[in-house]
């Protein structure tokens, strides 16, 4: 019985994202586990200095746009790795729920994601590893990204 048979690794397309996306590779090929890939769209209008958002004639951003170029993005580094047939989601959304949900639904028991292991304000505003850590369902492996 292996350890993994479903693995989500969430990537966010930085130069990190190579060695996550390694990482997770790995260890499919060592639990003999499919993997799944995942990208999130955190799209954010900008806000006036009311903090009230803009209205769109004032700024518009299509996000099917952002969407589709996230899709051909995690296509291009599917193949590069090797891995161009294995399912890839590309949702717009808070990533760290993205993630969580995304996982449950396709019964990830593992997540992988990159940390940068952020301290100080960094660490006060969160990160995504920290709040897909602490909500998945399943085993998470932060991998330790050196900045």
């Amino acid at each position: 019985m292996s350890l993994y048979k479903t693995i989500l690794v969430a990537v966010d397309f930085s130069p990190a994202a190579e060695a996550v996306t390694a990482r997770a590779l790995e260890l499919a090929a060592r639990c003999d586990a499919g993997l799944e890939l995942i990208h999130v769209v955190e799209y954010l209008p900008p806000l006036d200095i009311g903090y009230e958002p803009v209205t769109a004639p004032e700024w518009s951003v299509d996000e099917q746009v952002l969407i589709d170029n996230a899709r051909q993005s995690l296509q291009t580094l599917a193949e590069r790795h090797g891995v161009g047939s294995a399912p890839q989601h590309v949702e717009l959304g808070p990533p760290r729920h993205v993630i969580v949900r995304v996982g449950e639904e396709r019964g990830a028991d593992l997540i992988v994601i990159g940390s940068h292991g952020r301290h100080g304000i960094g660490r006060l505003l969160g990160s995504t590893a920290d709040g897909v850590l602490h909500h998945a369902p399943c085993d998470v492996l932060a991998v330790r990204i050196q900045s």
